[in-house]
């Protein structure tokens, strides 16, 4: 029995080991590394200049540099509460109503993730084309309903760009909330709505009192999955606004801040590698306590309600 016990055990160790050494080599070690960088200044790709946590100060208290930093943490909040009310609310909603027997909702399932396939630089192109100024498609539709009043830059307005952008990401992962959702609803009981539809439960007393308690966990892993992506956004910010984050910043989040600051020349608000890895040591920190943050906040839910 020791024996068996034993061969089990070493085998769970070699079934893990590789997965283990790729996740070290490509996810450890450049985290670790990247942090050894936040604690140097100097040019070039590998700085040189020991300078403690003067990047860091900088960062937080120092102008311009705090100034560029608490406007992209503070439109990453935005950005992230966006999302998570577009992709939870309406793929919870959609969701609902393909497991009511549809007589297309298979269908419409396969068709909901098909945005999700494309490259995010492909849709924030398409629709960087759609919401033209000048031939943009959603102009045009808003002039043949007669509703010009309407019609702005809408990626050229700081009150409307990051909101369409997050309309974006939230269009093309759409298709992930639903599948999550219609997964976890089809796993609740049926006898459980039966037996609440006989009770003279109605349609939203059914989503409220039944569904959305028995799907709780996966509410929490769709906001999880959209925290995480939200805060290591960057190619959709790229493609849709640069990486300056325009109109003057105001889509600029974390990760257009982090390759700006990095990669960029000062001229185009480039403030060196070691800045560089302070940033991105920042967004590592505070997406790793956002995490624990959130799987806390829904494993008390779950025992409240369980």
């Amino acid at each position: 029995m020791l024996r068996q016990e034993g061969k089990r055990r070493w085998f769970l160790v070699w079934y893990i080991l590789p997965a283990l050494v790729v996740y070290t080599a490509f996810m450890l070690v450049p985290i670790i590394n990247s942090m050894r960088l936040s604690f140097f200044s100097g040019d070039g790709l590998i700085p040189n200049e020991f300078v403690g946590f003067d990047n860091y100060i900088k960062l937080f208290a120092e102008y311009p540099f705090n100034e560029r930093f608490w406007n992209a943490f503070f439109n990453n909040i935005k950005f992230f509460v966006m999302v998570t009310l577009y992709q939870n609310i309406l793929g919870f909603l959609m969701a609902v109503l393909l497991t009511r027997g549809l007589r297309f909702s298979a269908f419409l399932r396969k068709l909901s993730f098909i945005p999700t396939t494309l490259s995010v630089l492909v849709v924030g192109f398409l629709f960087s084309m759609i919401f033209n100024p000048v031939w943009g498609v959603f102009d045009q539709i808003l002039r043949v309903l007669g509703l010009e009043s309407l019609i702005r830059p809408w990626l050229g307005d700081r009150l409307t760009a990051l909101p369409i952008v997050s309309m974006v990401v939230s269009w093309q992962f759409f298709g992930e909330s639903i599948i999550f959702y219609t997964a976890g609803i089809d796993a609740i009981d049926d006898e459980m709505l039966e037996a609440a539809r006989i009770d003279g439960a109605g349609f939203f007393s059914e989503i409220w009192h039944i569904i959305l308690p028995s799907i709780l966990p996966v509410v929490g892993i769709v906001t999880i999955l959209i925290f995480v992506g939200d805060f290591t956004q960057f190619d959709i910010i790229y493609a849709m606004s640069t990486s300056m984050g325009n109109p003057g910043y105001s889509t600029d989040i974390f990760g257009s801040l982090f390759y700006r600051t990095a990669f960029s020349s000062p001229e185009r608000g480039g403030w060196g590698m070691g800045m560089g890895a302070a940033v991105a040591t920042i967004m590592f920190v505070f997406v790793f306590v956002g995490v624990g943050l959130f799987l806390i906040f829904f494993n008390r839910r779950r025992s409240k309600l369980s």
